[in-house]
Parts: structure tokens; C-alpha cells; sequence
């Protein structure tokens, strides 16, 4: 069998696979496993002398795959470069030619919006050459964020404390979250009072509620004394139907999903974090082996702020609404949602592309994070071009003394595209209201009940994972590709929180957030953060000049940090001791929690009197592969790390196994590395997944387990135990208590911000 002509190289080994079942033997496909060159990670990599001239070099890890694609490249006719449709795939493509040395008669760009076989052999026959406008517009965002990253982390390590970063766009992220606690914080709760009315009806059966609502006017009543004058002038005295007002109201369903709006609906909905429902995504997009069906791209490409959807897709979602449900759930025509103004609008918005498979016809093929996104992709999909809800609305104002109650309510007369799917909401939605009984103009009613309730104005709720990606894409801050990333880093680098679902700012990240404000105020403002990436979309579009976009900041921002520097000589600026509520058993006090030399850990404020300190539960990335819930680090009895479900006894889960930040490319779970020094391949502990990695193929040293009986922790002892049965203090981050002098050009793998 002769060796295929045509090599196309991707970025992940799935996609990899679905599109090479599409194109047939003569096609060669091969995955790059994301970037195979990039700026090196212990300098700044960019002459910020001579042009801003980036210094590539091969990742490190990666020459076997590099010595690979060469090699096929070599034999191959014609190279084609298929990764991601965006700038940063578009950055990829050109770094593979480069790197590969590929010639421009044999290399050729193609892009999918969907991986279907159609869209593939379609995109195959018409290729292109590489945007180098794409490219442009993705390496001034790489060396702005390197710059940033770069030349302000070591000065905060010199400021606050060592191993801290910044970034352009998160640093702008932390910044609205603290500006929201800081508006929590000064927020002055008013007081008002409701009067809610119990009234049967005169001469004719049936009772209803009313609110009070004004007299001429709408009023508010800001104290007991004002409500109390309106009982007292109302009690006993006989109410007067004035006026009944009936309505047909109708509901438009949402658009189809953006980048934005899955990740919010996913975070409100399903539960899943910005970064997982990315993830996710990025599978259903790369292909899934579909039983009965072969490999299939079962959504469109995932990063995109256009709400248009193409012909062929919302006609086949018309002939399914038909099909199922009937014509009247039918919109009536395609119905074409407009896409905001400064939107990119390079890709369709987010939808199946096959409408015509059912979740529940695939669930089986599908894990149960695949299934759940699919459904809700799914689902949004067909109900944006489904007819309108349709609600019959009731206002009845009944009067007593001058005094308008109001008593409202909402039925449901035809359910539309709510039959399908009904769009979540961050804040409770409008009351239905109590159903009211057949009143006319004229009715009397008389008060069985009045009450009179206190209440005060709320402040403003603190972000959800769900509304500061909404708040981010509102302002500009950021695009599609990187709000999944941006809201993962500040919660990495514990500038921010999650509690009860929320997110708070840390005592680190204000006072990192202060500096910022104080000493640069255009990376930290919101407006010239999004006025940045406006002028990286006018390099994109071939209007600006990378470079010097890249000039004017780079001007101003130099001249902030050596005005910084001089303004802080001398000065060291002390992070608060965070307060809990767990008490010294020494000296009775409410111990704080500090930061040390390996990590945070519970000390007494009584130092150096009380010098009481205790390990502090450590919140770890990743999610409990039973439940779904956070995974904590504990230690047992004999001083070993172990790794356990937030939910303790109520799930079970533990395991001397690490969790990471990465998820399963084929079941989406946390994965897992082996525990110990050194950098360790994760693996898969999920039994029903594919890449399942059996736990004696996980490189530990083989003993015989030693049960300590001890509740709520694991059975044996990690490798670690097997090697050295005496406990010794944790070394995770020894490398990092060197006696080294920050520089600009080292502040590693902690100074960019992935903006």
C-alpha cells in the first residue's frame, strides 16, 4: 500500500481521528498536541530594544513529535494545516510551518467550523494561505501579556511576596471583583416596608390578595409609621375593584449560544466551571465515536461572539420543530438574530451540527458532562428558532380610601419554545402570582387580613463564575478564547475565592489590586483594557501595525514601572493575616491564617507569646471524580498527604493520587498524577473512561498495604510512605526558597497572566 500524499496536522489526537475517518487513505492526519514552539519560559524572549522581536524556540518535551512531523512532512506532496479557526490556531499554523520548514508551493491553511465530513472535504478542495493579519494580532497579544507578565511580577515579589503575578486582562478581572466587595462593603441598606391585604369578596364567593401599590402615583414607604397610617386608614373599610387589565404577553426565545452565554448558562445550570464547560465543549467539537453513526463533530466551533446561524442549519431545525411538535411551535420563518456591535463575527454561533440527533438518542455514547453540555447546546439551539411563549397576564387594582392595592397574575396560554428549553437567570425572575378569581370594574371586597412587613434594599450580590464572564465580555475585557482562562487564574493565584458559590476577593488580591491602582492605572482600568483589545481586533483586520500598537504601550508602561520602582524603594507591603474561626486551644485566641516558606498554614496572632501553629486544609484543583464536588489535601495520622472529597464521609472519595488542573481529553474528569517530586504524566482514575489508567500502571513502588484503621483516610500508603516511612515537612515548593534576586527576565512560569 502506498504511503498517503497529504498530510494534515491538527491540534489534539481526537480530532485527529474524527477528520481522519472523513478523508480516507490518501490522507496522512497527524496532531501537533497544541503548540510546538513558543516565546522560552526563564527569559523574556522579546528584544524590547530592536522592534519587539519575539525569540521562538521548540517546546521543551516535544522533539520527538517535532522530529516526527518533519519527517512526514518530508514525504507528503501537500501539507495542510487544519488547527483551530481563530488567532491563536491561526498562530499554531504558522508556527508549524516555520518550525517544520515547510515551503509556501506545498502548504495550504484550511479551517472547520464544524467537523462534519462535509464541511472537511469542502474546506480540503478550497484551502488558503495563512492570515498573517491573524497571526499578527495573536503575537501582540502574546508579547503584551509576556511584557506585563514579566516586568510587573517582580516587582511584586520585591512589594508583597514572592511567586506572585500579573496580567493584563487578570489583572482587570480581580479588579471588578474587588470593586464589587469594596461596593458590599460601602453599601447603606434603606429601609422599607410592604402592606399586603387578604380581601373576600362582597355578595359573591372567592378571595384574593393585594399589594399595596400608590395612590395617583407609585410610593415607596420608608418607615413602620408610614405603613401603620395606611392600615389604620384602610382597616374595616370596604375596597372597590377600579380598574382590571388583561393582556396577552408574549416571550422571545433566546439566541443561540456564544462562547459567553454557554459558559454562563453552564456555570447556572449545570454547575460547571468556565474552564470545564470549555473543555468539554472542545470534545463535542473534536469528534465523539457515536454508536450507529461513526466519529462525529457534534457541535460548531466553540469560541465565537456571533449569534448567526447559517440556512442550512435552521432549516433543518424547522423541519425538526414540524416534525415533532407541530406547526404552530414552528417561529414561522428563519429567525435571525442580530449579533452586537464590535463583535469578531468570524464563526456561526455555537450550535449541534446535526440537529437531527436527539440527546437521548446519542446519551449512551455520550459521559455525563458531554451529555449535559450537548442537551443544553442542543436544546438552545432548536427553541431559538421555535415560536414565541405566549402568557395571559391579569392586572387588577382594587381602592380603599384613595389607596391603590395591586394584585397581578401570569398563565401560561401556549408554551412555544419553552417547551424545549427555558433560559436560566442569575436573580429570581418575575412571580406568577396566585390565581385570581373572575373580577369586574365596580367589585367590593372587604380586608380579612392585613400585614405589614420590614424590609431593607440588598446590596449588590457578589460575581458569580456565570456573571463576571458576563461582565467581562460587557466591558471588552478579554474575548471568547479567554474568559474561560482569565476567571480559572485569578481563583489559581489566589488573588480570588469561591465561597458559597461566589466569588471574593483574597486579602492578597486587594492589596495586589491597591498597588496596581496606584502605581498603573492603565493596566488595571477597565476602558483601556478594552480599548486594547479593540486595537488588537484593528491588527487582525490588517488596520493597525503590530509593532507599533506594541510601541505606544510599551512607552507609557515602561515609564509606570521605573516611576513604581522609585516611588517604592524601601517599601514592603504586608499582606492581612486572613482571620477563621478556629480557636488556639493554647491561649483561647481566633487563630489567622499565614503564609510561609511551604504554603498557607494556621498560626495564633499571640506570636511571639502563643507560637500555636497548625496545617491548614488545603483547597486543591480539580473535582471529586465520584460527586463532582471540590477535593481537599489532608493528612493522615502518620503525616502523609492524602486527597479527599470536600463532602467527607457523605461521599468517601479519597486517594493518595494528586489532582491537577487538567481534565481527561475522553471523559472530562479531574485528572490525577502520581504523588511525589518531579514533573509527573496525570492519567485517568475514571474506571469507565477509555484512557483509564490502572493503578498498579501508575509507577508506584510496589508494597504491601498497611491499613491504619483511621476513618477518612485511605487504605495503604502512598509511594512515598513505601520509600520513607518517617514524616518529613512538606518540600513542594523548595525550588522556590533559592536565594535568588528577582529580575525582569525571571519571573518564570508565574510572571504571564493568560490573558
Amino acid at each position: 500500500m502506498s504511503k498517503p500524499s497529504n498530510l494534515v496536522i491538527v491540534e489534539s489526537p481526537s480530532k485527529a481521528k474524527t477528520i481522519g475517518k472523513y478523508l480516507g487513505p490518501d490522507y496522512a492526519v497527524k496532531a501537533s498536541m497544541g503548540h510546538l514552539r513558543d516565546l522560552p519560559k526563564s527569559t523574556m524572549g522579546v528584544d524590547l530594544e530592536h522592534g519587539f522581536t519575539p525569540h521562538y524556540i521548540p517546546v521543551k518535551g516535544k522533539e520527538e513529535l517535532i522530529k516526527e512531523l518533519k519527517t512526514a512532512a518530508s514525504q507528503a506532496d501537500t501539507v495542510y494545516l487544519a488547527t483551530d479557526p481563530d488567532r491563536e490556531g491561526e498562530a499554531i499554523s504558522w508556527h508549524l510551518k516555520e518550525l517544520l520548514n515547510l515551503p509556501d508551493d506545498k502548504t495550504h491553511r484550511v479551517t472547520f467550523n464544524e467537523i462534519t465530513q462535509k464541511v472537511v472535504r469542502e474546506s480540503i478542495q478550497h484551502p488558503r494561505d495563512i492570515d498573517y493579519d491573524l497571526v499578527d494580532a495573536q503575537q501582540a497579544r502574546r508579547i503584551l501579556d509576556r511584557i506585563v507578565g514579566y516586568e510587573l511580577s517582580p516587582l511584586l515579589w520585591k512589594k508583597i511576596r514572592r511567586g506572585l503575578s500579573a496580567g493584563r486582562v487578570q489583572s482587570v478581572a480581580t479588579r471588578l471583583v474587588v470593586d464589587r466587595e469594596n461596593e458590599i462593603r460601602a453599601f447603606q441598606p434603606k429601609e422599607y416596608w410592604s402592606l399586603d391585604v387578604q380581601l373576600n369578596r362582597v355578595g359573591k364567593p372567592g378571595s384574593f390578595a393585594a399589594r399595596y401599590w400608590g395612590e395617583e402615583k407609585k410610593r415607596e414607604l420608608g418607615s413602620e409609621g408610614e405603613a401603620q397610617a395606611i392600615v389604620d386608614e384602610v382597616t374595616g373599610k370596604e375596597f372597590t375593584v377600579t380598574n382590571v387589565k388583561k393582556t396577552e404577553k408574549k416571550r422571545s426565545a433566546a439566541p443561540p449560544f456564544t462562547t459567553s452565554t454557554l459558559q454562563q448558562e453552564a456555570s447556572r445550570k449545570l454547575g460547571m466551571t468556565p474552564k470545564h464547560t470549555m473543555a468539554v465543549a472542545q470534545q463535542l467539537y473534536e469528534g465523539i465515536d457515536v454508536a450507529g453513526e461513526g466519529t462525529l463533530g457534534l457541535i460548531t466551533y466553540m469560541r465565537t461572539d456571533s449569534l448567526r446561524l447559517s440556512d442550512e442549519a435552521m432549516a433543518a431545525a424547522a423541519g425538526l420543530i414540524r416534525a415533532r411538535y407541530g406547526e404552530p411551535y414552528y417561529y414561522g420563518q428563519f429567525h435571525v438574530f442580530k449579533t452586537k456591535s464590535g463583535a469578531q463575527d468570524a464563526h456561526e454561533a455555537i450550535r449541534p451540527t446535526h440537529v437531527e440527533l436527539d440527546p437521548e438518542r446519542i446519551k449512551g455514547s455520550l459521559n455525563r458532562d458531554q451529555y449535559r453540555l450537548y442537551k443544553l447546546i442542543w436544546s438552545r439551539f432548536l427553541a431559538s428558532q421555535m415560536a414565541n411563549a405566549v402568557f395571559d397576564t391579569v392586572s387588577i387594582d382594587t381602592t380603599c380610601a384613595g389607596h391603590v392595592f395591586r394584585s397581578s397574575h401570569q398563565s401560561m396560554k401556549f408554551p412555544g419554545f419553552i417547551a424545549v428549553y427555558e433560559e436560566g437567570r442569575d436573580e429570581d425572575g418575575e412571580a406568577m402570582g396566585a390565581e385570581l378569581p373572575d373580577l369586574q370594574v365596580g367589585d367590593k371586597a372587604m380586608p380579612a387580613k392585613i400585614d405589614k412587613e420590614q424590609h431593607f434594599t440588598q446590596p449588590p450580590a457578589r460575581y458569580t463564575e456565570a456573571t463576571l464572564v458576563k461582565a467581562m465580555e460587557e466591558k471588552g475585557v478579554g474575548r471568547p478564547s479567554t474568559y474561560a482562562t482569565t476567571v480559572s487564574t485569578i481563583q489559581d493565584r489566589d488573588y480570588v475565592v469561591k465561597q458559597d458559590k461566589r466569588l471574593a476577593p483574597t486579602a492578597l488580591g486587594e492589596v495586589v489590586t491597591g498597588l496596581m491602582m496606584d502605581r498603573f492605572q492603565d493596566i488595571i482600568d477597565v476602558e483601556f483594557t478594552a480599548n486594547m483589545e479593540s486595537q488588537l481586533d484593528a491588527v487582525e483586520e490588517g488596520k493597525r501595525n503590530w509593532k507599533e500598537l506594541l510601541a505606544d504601550f510599551y512607552q507609557d508602561f515602561s515609564r509606570e514601572l521605573q516611576d513604581a520602582e522609585t516611588a517604592l524603594e524601601g517599601v514592603r507591603l504586608k499582606v492581612p493575616d486572613e482571620p477563621t474561626d478556629e480557636i488556639c486551644e493554647l491561649c483561647g485566641r481566633h487563630m489567622v491564617i499565614k503564609t510561609g516558606r511551604f504554603g498557607k498554614f494556621l498560626a495564633c496572632p499571640g506570636f511571639p507569646e502563643c507560637k500555636n501553629t497548625k496545617p491548614l486544609v488545603e483547597r486543591m484543583p480539580g473535582r471529586c471524580p465520584k460527586c463532582g464536588s471540590g477535593m481537599l489535601k489532608r493528612k493522615s495520622k502518620r503525616g502523609y498527604a492524602y486527597y479527599a472529597c470536600e463532602r467527607g464521609a457523605e461521599c468517601g472519595f479519597m486517594t493518595w493520587d494528586v489532582p491537577t488542573t487538567e481534565d481527561c481529553p475522553k471523559c472530562g474528569q479531574t485528572l490525577f498524577k502520581k504523588s511525589g517530586r518531579g514533573r509527573m504524566k496525570p492519567f485517568c482514575i475514571n474506571e469507565t473512561c477509555e484512557a483509564f489508567l490502572p493503578e498498579e500502571k501508575r509507577g508506584y513502588y510496589k508494597k504491601k498495604t498497611s491499613t491504619e484503621g483511621t476513618e477518612g483516610e485511605p487504605e495503604g500508603e502512598p509511594a512515598s510512605a513505601a520509600e520513607k516511612p518517617t514524616a518529613k515537612k512538606p518540600t513542594a515548593k523548595k525550588t522556590t526558597a533559592k536565594k535568588t534576586t528577582p529580575k525582569k527576565a525571571s519571573a518564570k512560569k508565574n510572571g504571564e497572566a493568560g490573558a
